[in-house]
């Protein structure tokens, strides 16, 4: 209705709009492919075809059909576009270039209704710019700059799409070829405040009509809701009494009786009323109950049908089984092809599997019916259910009554424990406080004392490897002394081998290379030394070792010491270039047996 209103607005707003030279605009629309239409809608050329127009290919487009704001499709490169002059009554169009791309434009807006137009002429005024696009639509607002540009705002949103047509034409003023009566126009989408308003608005509405069209769905949907429970009265109470004893009405009537006790209908001069209401409820349960017996009967008969049918199809298949594996043997298997011996084998497979999965369920149901004649021996009998029923009845009220003495009980000890917890509470926050210090002391002291067992740890390790380096000192000066011990016995020997021969023995002491005791001495403790390092040892290594025994001793006496005894001490070098070392070996045990 609205929509209908606005066209014919639209109507009567365009139908008194001048329009210079029709034809150019209806040729100018044949050549996109569109109906010619005039500016009310009508067409221009009443015999018009689209087949025959010059986009073919392309859809027909009808321009005032309303909500055309989308983009046309592009048109195909290898299909140009051909546009004509288009007339008006003080200013000419003259097409551009075919071969020329299309003008670009930018992104189109949401709701685009106001378009960019530039390089207009000098002299162009909005009479002239009126005139020119009033063809495109209803105008609403022309907002024209200084410069050579405007902006226009159309009444819908698919009069843009006519105006971009215009993009590229060259328009002249009269018959003047002044630059300021000529420009080439530009038309381009605008982004404008007020199209975009209405747009969200329009989305906005689009938005909660989805919204209604939604709930409406869900509400034809959803269940209806329960009718309201009536208020009671004698004769309602009547009706309800005497749809309790019909099963059909039997669950409105008990859901109408349950309100009406819990809403408080219950007095003195209701109660007889509503105990009938009650007994006759009380009466349904024996129904309820045949009626389950009866549903467990048919469904015992049709467990009985079931398994008779199952054990038929088994005895079926047993027979299937014992086919294939008659076939499969020798005397028939031989006349069979590889294909149908295939053929067969899968089929044997099949229904062995098949045949299994009945089985196994024929077993299941077999035992659960032994299950169930074990429950029903172990139940004990109905007489006894009823005496214990009436027992237990009487021990509920009992217990009720010594419940509610105990709550009471209950209640008091809680406000007592409350008020010693307030008590402990004060007593426990100065004990906390000054268990806190205590810990902290404690931590203290357990800290200091973890430090100085780290620092005893330390210590002992240090002085461990301190012992283990004296007792090697010491096995080495008991060695030495040993083979000094060793010497002297064997010089002792030589001396008392015969007296005849003390001068040649002191002649050989004198010109043997040792001269003195201690020299004996060094020999031994450098020999126990050096074989202790059997890849030599510098001179310093050798005497800073002898001089912790005897600080007075000097490297050159041990050093020309050592060369006298060519047989038992060696000198090498070891290394190469500035690394060169002199080193000293013990060669005793070979000395020994070339002398």
């Amino acid at each position: 209705s609205t929509d209908g209103g606005r066209n014919l607005s639209l109507d009567s707003i365009l139908m008194g709009l001048p329009m210079s030279d029709p034809t150019a605009w209806a040729t100018a629309m044949n050549n996109l492919g569109m109906a010619p239409m005039g500016m009310t809608g009508q067409p221009l050329l009443p015999d018009f075809d689209p087949a025959l127009g010059m986009m073919t290919g392309i859809p027909p487009i009808n321009p005032m059909m309303p909500g055309l704001g989308i983009v046309p499709p592009p048109i195909p490169p290898d299909m140009p576009a051909v546009k004509e002059i288009i007339h008006c009554k003080s200013c000419t169009l003259f097409p551009p270039n075919p071969h020329l791309p299309p003008p670009a434009t930018r992104e189109r807006p949401p709701g685009c209704k106001t378009v960019f137009v530039g390089g207009l002429p000098e002299n162009g005024t909005e009479q002239i710019i009126m005139e020119v696009f009033e063809q495109c639509g209803e105008i609403i607002a022309i907002r024209k700059s200084k410069k050579n540009f405007c902006h226009i705002r159309f009444a819908e949103e698919f009069m843009v799409d006519k105006a971009l047509y215009l993009s590229g034409y060259r328009i002249r003023l009269g018959s003047s070829t002044d630059k300021k009566d000529t420009g080439r126009l530009h038309v381009d989408f605008a982004q404008a405040r007020d199209d975009l308003y209405e747009w969200e608005c329009k989305q906005r509405m689009l938005a909660r009509e989805e919204r209604h069209r939604r709930r409406l769905a869900e509400e034809r949907f959803r269940p209806p809701s329960p009718p309201p429970v009536v208020h009671y009265s004698d004769h309602e109470c009547s009706v309800v009494a005497e749809k309790l004893k019909d099963d059909t009405k039997f669950s409105e009537a008990i859901q109408t009786l349950l309100t009406w006790i819990e809403r408080g209908e219950v007095n003195r001069r209701t109660a007889n009323n509503f105990y009938s209401m009650i007994q006759s409820a009380n009466s349904h349960i024996r129904r309820l109950v045949n009626e389950k017996a009866a549903h467990e009967k048919e469904m015992e008969e049709a467990k009985e049908k079931f398994k008779l049918a199952l054990s038929g199809i088994l005895v079926q298949f047993e027979q299937i089984v014992a086919v294939y594996h008659s076939a499969s043997k020798q005397k028939a298997w031989d006349h069979f092809t590889k294909a149908q011996r295939k053929n067969i084998s899968v089929w044997c497979k099949q229904a062995e599997e098949i045949r299994n999965i009945h089985n196994d369920e024929l077993m299941g149901i077999r035992r659960e019916e032994e299950m169930e004649m074990s429950d029903e021996e172990i139940e004990d009998p109905s007489e006894m259910k009823e005496t214990e029923e009436s027992a237990l009845v009487s021990q509920v009220e009992a217990l009720k009554e010594e419940n509610d003495s105990l709550r009471w009980q209950l209640d008091a000890y809680r406000n007592e424990v409350e008020l010693l917890k307030q008590e402990q509470g004060k007593a426990s926050r100065d004990e906390d406080t000054t268990k806190e210090q205590q810990m902290k002391l404690l931590q203290q002291a357990l800290q200091g004392m973890q430090k100085h067992l780290l620092k005893v740890q330390e210590e002992y390790k240090k002085r461990e490897a301190e012992l283990e380096k004296v007792k090697e000192d010491k096995l080495k000066i008991e060695t030495l002394l040993e083979n000094l011990k060793e010497q002297e016995s064997s010089t002792s020997r030589v001396c008392a081998c015969s007296q005849e021969k003390e001068c040649p023995v002191e002649k050989t002491l004198s010109n043997s290379p040792v001269k003195s005791e201690r020299e004996v001495l060094l020999v031994g403790i450098i020999s126990t030394f050096l074989h202790v390092h059997p890849f030599g040892a510098s001179i310093e290594y050798i005497c800073s070792y002898l001089q912790r025994l005897d600080s007075k001793i000097c490297t050159a006496e041990v050093e020309v010491l050592m060369t006298r005894l060519q047989n038992t001490f060696r000198q090498e070098l070891s290394g190469v270039g500035a690394s060169l070392e002199k080193r000293w070996k013990f060669c005793g045990f070979d000395g020994l047996k070339m002398t």
